[in-house]
Formats: structure tokens, sequence, C-alpha cells
């Protein structure tokens, strides 16, 4: 896919959708168009207990110190008919892996789910188990700066791909 086609189309999937999956969103989002790449990027989560509830203050926090906006944001859970209308599923972390190619319609379906952290080269060939990246919803700011550093690994290797 190049800059010049029809925008490459992303993912963030988490368990709720308030902490990593919309960070992993306006992440990826921001450096795409810093890198003038044609891409869109939404997430969602694998459960629906926090739909319709806002970015976790924490996360948003975090993207503001980094100078990016998480305005508007709204979670939702991750519907099956989304498997077509996007070119790549990120799965935060294992369980949220798992939970999307049980609900892959077919093998084409299940190839467009990756763990997010499978493009960080430290940890690309380690396997899944070894490519998640916590729930900070549990800790404290220095968390939210953890999953920051993890998914910041991975944009490079998102990017690239997204090239094609």
């Amino acid at each position: 896919m190049t800059p010049m086609s029809n925008p490459y189309r992303i993912m963030t999937v988490c368990t709720g959708n308030i902490c990593r999956s919309p960070m992993a969103e306006f992440m990826v989002a921001s450096a795409a168009a810093e890198s003038g790449m044609a891409v869109e990027v939404d997430s969602s989560g694998t459960t629906a207990w926090e739909v319709g509830n806002h970015i976790d203050p924490r996360a948003a926090a975090i993207l503001a110190h980094h100078g990016i906006t998480a305005a508007d944001h709204a979670a939702r859970e991750f519907q099956p008919a989304w498997f077509a209308e996007r070119d790549l599923i990120l799965a935060l972390d294992t369980d949220h892996y798992d939970a999307l190619l049980a609900l892959a319609p077919d093998a084409a379906a299940a190839a467009k789910v990756r763990m997010l952290r499978s493009f960080d080269p430290a940890v690309a060939n380690a396997g899944t188990a070894r490519q998640g990246i916590s729930d900070p919803w549990y800790g404290n700011a220095k968390d939210f700066e953890v999953s920051w550093d993890l998914i910041s690994a991975a944009i490079p290797g998102i990017l690239a791909h997204a090239r094609g």
C-alpha cells in the first residue's frame, strides 16, 4: 500500500478500550501523520465493560505530555464485521490476541491479527507470550510510561508494514 492509495486501516485492541488501545491508536496516528502516510487508526476493546467511557485520564496525560491530544475518544467493543474493514488489527496483550483469533470468521481475517509488539525489533521473534503489554489501569503513572515506551518501540515497524 502506498501513501497515494486508499488509507491503510489499523485498529488497536485491548480489554476496555480506555488505556492501552487508545494510547496506541493516537500514537500510531500521530506518527503516521508526521511521516505523511495515509493511515487511518482506531481502537476498540474485547469487552463491553467500558463502552462509552472516555480515555483514562492517566493515558490522556501521558499522551499530552508527548504532545498528542486524545480528544473525543469513547470506548467501544470490537465487532467481528470490522475484520473486513481493517488491514491490520493489533492486539495489546495475549488475551486480546486469543479473543480476536476466536472471533475471526476465516483464515484471511485471522491473518490480519498481530501482537502490537511483534513490530518491536527487541521482541519481534520472541513469540506472542513475550509480546504483551500489561494493563496499566491497575497501576500508576509509571505504568502508563512503560506502556508508552513499549508502544513507541513498535511504531516504526508498524508504519513500515503499512507502507508495504
